[in-house]
């Protein structure tokens, strides 16, 4: 991969000057070297940490990569470095989505990728640095963290330091919100998750809600046997995510590059039988949930790696298991409070029975979003986690 490609406009010769206080220097990254220390910060950070749950390196790469990201298409993207004696002991990233900034009409910029050793200064610093190019660019905000798009990972860890994080959130340091709030950032938006503890047989009033909305509206469930089954119907999935996801923070439609970049990253790794789709009585897609096996113990022995054993151990959690993770549910508009989610969850919950899953992670969802939350009525359920998205207006 050269080296100038890693995001929009990374030339040596357009690399932000390093900026030194009380022995911390913040440097842009803009080499190959300076990138894999970038991706391997969190790794040192937090080693030993039995809550924290590694990602892949190979996919925070291409995430971050121009060459490989679709979205580096349509946002401008800048990552830095925090050193203290030759020593990385901070980084973040800076991300202008035009196309947020086109739908929402907020100029905000976006800081994601955040990771720092416990001194304030150091967040501080970091922070600062997002801030100076926020205003070189005429933004008015700076907000995260959060990704380049709702799928990348958005929410900093503000209740919940002692549970299990997943692979689709953020883990971090109970120091961490402290120390952006004194940088003058406030809250602007929550998630909570939920812990789910799944029934030892189906709920009959689940089954019976199920079966009457089934009839009544002529819904049909897919039976997906196979991989092939569900990437069939994968264009359908995202589009009716941009449908059904469009008033949700942040949100910006998903290009068909983006789709089928999500397809590989997401849909082809995933157990059919952990995956509701439902059609109405036109064979078009109404709803579905995207669910699987918990990965976050594999992850943890992965340790950032599928080689040599990382892979071994991620198959082997996807084959047994009795964690699992919800990851997707989207409902139609047209079709939304008229019960399809309870024949998503009878679905999935047959399966998770069947398969021997105690306890599920909702992941996160938004703390007004009571659509999605009403879900879990029928369960036993503990809200465990929250995370915020900070906000600092620029003068």
């Amino acid at each position: 991969m050269p080296e100038t490609l890693f995001y929009n406009n990374a030339l040596l010769k357009s690399a932000t000057p390093a900026i030194e206080s009380r022995g911390i220097i913040i440097t842009e990254v803009i080499n190959k070297k300076q990138l894999n220390e970038f991706i391997n910060f969190p790794y040192r950070l937090y080693k030993g940490n039995k809550y924290y749950v590694p990602q892949l390196k190979k996919d925070i790469e291409d995430t971050l990569s121009k060459n490989k990201n679709p979205a580096l298409e349509f946002c401008d993207a800048k990552y830095w470095l925090a050193y203290k004696e030759n020593k990385v002991v901070g980084r973040i990233a800076a991300i202008i989505n035009h196309r947020y900034i086109e739908k929402w009409k907020n100029r905000y910029i976006r800081f994601g990728w955040i990771d720092f050793e416990q001194e304030e200064e150091i967040a501080k610093k970091l922070l600062t640095q997002v801030e100076i190019w926020a205003k070189e660019k005429g933004m008015n905000a700076v907000h995260g963290p959060i990704g380049f798009t709702n799928f990348d990972y958005a929410g900093l860890l503000i209740e919940g330091f002692d549970q299990l994080g997943t692979f689709a959130t953020i883990y971090n340091y109970p120091y961490y919100p402290l120390f952006i709030e004194r940088a003058g950032y406030q809250k602007d938006v929550d998630w909570v998750e939920y812990k789910i503890k799944l029934p030892a047989v189906l709920p009959e009033k689940l089954e019976k809600i199920a079966a009457i909305v089934q009839k009544r509206h002529q819904f049909c469930v897919v039976k997906t046997a196979t991989t092939k089954d569900i990437l069939s119907y994968s264009k359908d999935i995202f589009r009716l995510i941009n449908s059904a996801y469009s008033g949700l923070y942040g949100m910006v439609a998903l290009s068909e590059k983006q789709i089928e970049y999500s397809t590989r990253k997401f849909l082809s790794v995933i157990r059919p039988d952990f995956v509701s789709l439902v059609l109405d009585k036109n064979n078009e897609l109404a709803a579905f949930g995207i669910t699987m096996p918990s990965l976050s113990l594999a992850l943890q022995k992965a340790k950032g790696g599928l080689y040599p054993f990382g892979f071994i151990h991620i198959l082997k959690a996807l084959k047994k298991n009795n964690l699992g993770d919800l990851c997707l549910v989207a409902v139609r508009k047209d079709l939304q409070g008229k019960g399809v989610n309870a024949i998503l969850m009878n679905e999935l919950t047959k399966s998770y029975i069947k398969n021997g899953i105690e306890y599920a992670e909702s992941n996160p969802e938004l703390e007004e979003n009571t659509k999605v939350q009403s879900i879990w009525e029928y369960y036993d359920t503990i809200q465990h986690k929250r995370r915020r998205c900070y906000i600092k207006y620029l003068e």
